[in-house]
């Protein structure tokens, strides 16, 4: 296979005869500049357009089309590999649609015969099929640079199976969610609060700015990096929660914000408190944006760290839930569901009322709804620790008496003589 040089590369190849940026004093002679003598040194920069230092910017909002970055027959090894990566294509292309008429046909011998037998021997086939066409589409345009061009400036289409491989790829390979599972595993997220923690979808979380960050960026929210550190006035109102998924099916997802350092005196130990909850979050490929309608459950209340307590780990998860038809999530079902349809089952949860929000065992509730984290979903988290925004949120918001922890200072003999005034 080719291997595309980079423009970089190119650039640095010397120029070719007849290629461009090889004009000659000559080929300027028609120019408005005066000719120098053969005794006066020639400005070789006369004449001369000038590149502009930086790049426009490029956005959804302002999208832009990939470019040759040389022309063609400047370089004929480089003509040379993309016509052979187009000719890969169209291949791979042709035989994915054969592949594709093929599945159609015993989709409609199924119809015709719906025993069970043969139905379950013939899921297995489609199956395979499935998987290998899956392959085939995103071959056919992996290795396109226009395709990894669009994934590179985040103008990824989600509806094109080989851009979102190369997104979700992006994010496994290259440090995104090796950082989210270090962070997990260093402040023992697995397992205070499930044993298992395998994320599909990429989870992004963004909080209030600070004044000074308001100053510097003009933007009014950040996004927050997976374990560090936030001021409770920054999640006085609810985080907002942005997510790549990669399944082409839509799903429902349960979404739980819990703290995991919670005081609790009677059994001297720490426990749990649900700060939010939704469930039925329908979430696909096609989605973009904002997760709307989040607060329309258990409503947000903000993190409270206890004063004297440690920092707080606030864990944020998306479960996945069951599937509708009683089987695992496969390519069978995201095909044969309509474009509008849900393919996960839809779970009555009740509210979780403010009195039964401490305590709130995360294990026993996944345990019980068919939840598990080891099959994908998506998680994030941060930390906090107490401060005096913390007491306006017990007086105002929770409306009850701040609780206060740690060992009490022990007594300072010499506290009578510190208040006396050595001189009179």
């Amino acid at each position: 296979m080719f291997v595309l040089r980079s423009s970089q590369a190119l650039l640095r190849s010397p120029r070719l005869p007849g290629s461009l940026g090889s004009r000659s004093i000559a080929s300027n002679s028609t120019s408005s500049a005066p000719v120098a003598s053969a005794d006066e040194p020639v400005n070789k920069t006369q004449g001369r357009r000038k590149i502009p230092t930086r790049r426009p910017p490029i956005s959804t909002e302002a999208p832009r089309k990939w470019n040759r970055p040389i022309g063609e027959g400047v370089l004929p090894a480089y003509d040379l590999a993309l016509k052979l990566i187009q000719k890969d294509s169209f291949r791979l292309k042709h035989e994915a649609e054969a592949l594709r008429s093929e599945i159609e046909a015993q989709e409609a011998e199924i119809e015709k015969h719906p025993d069970e037998t043969v139905l379950t021997a013939k899921d297995k086939e489609l199956e395979n099929m499935r998987k290998r066409l899956h392959i085939l589409e995103v071959q056919s345009e992996i290795n396109l640079p226009n395709v990894r061009w669009n994934v590179a400036n985040a103008l990824v289409d989600m509806t094109n199976p080989a851009q979102r491989h190369l997104l979700e790829q992006r994010w496994r390979r290259e440090g995104g969610l090796d950082l989210l599972m270090e962070r997990v595993y260093q402040m023992h997220v697995v397992p205070d609060v499930l044993p298992e923690l395998h994320p599909s979808i990429d989870l992004h979380v963004t909080a209030t700015a600070l004044p000074q960050e308001i100053c510097l960026t003009s933007k009014t929210d950040k996004e927050v990096e997976p374990g560090v550190f936030l001021l409770p006035q920054q999640t006085l109102k609810p985080p907002k929660l942005y997510a790549n998924v990669f399944h082409a099916d839509t799903r429902l997802y349960t979404m739980i914000l819990v703290d995991l350092d919670v005081p609790d005196e009677d059994k001297s130990r720490f426990s749990t408190f649900l700060h939010w909850m939704k469930p039925n979050v329908p979430l696909s490929a096609a989605h973009s944006g904002r997760i709307p309608d989040l607060d329309m459950h258990t409503t947000y209340i903000p993190p409270h760290p206890q004063h004297g307590t440690p920092y707080h780990r606030y864990v944020l998860l998306l479960l996945p839930q069951p599937p509708a038809s009683g089987s695992d999530y496969n390519l069978n079902l995201t095909a044969r569901a309509s474009r509008d349809q849900v393919t996960s089952a839809y779970l009555d949860i009740p509210v979780v009322g403010n009195a039964d929000r401490k305590g709130f065992n995360v294990r026993a509730f996944v345990q019980q709804w068919g939840l598990d984290g080891a099959q994908g979903g998506g998680v994030h988290m941060f930390r906090q620790i107490w401060d005096a925004d913390v007491s306006r949120i017990y007086a105002e918001i929770l409306k009850e008496e701040e609780p206060r922890y740690g060992r009490p200072r022990k007594p300072d003999p010499y506290a009578e003589i510190k208040r006396t005034k050595l001189y009179t």
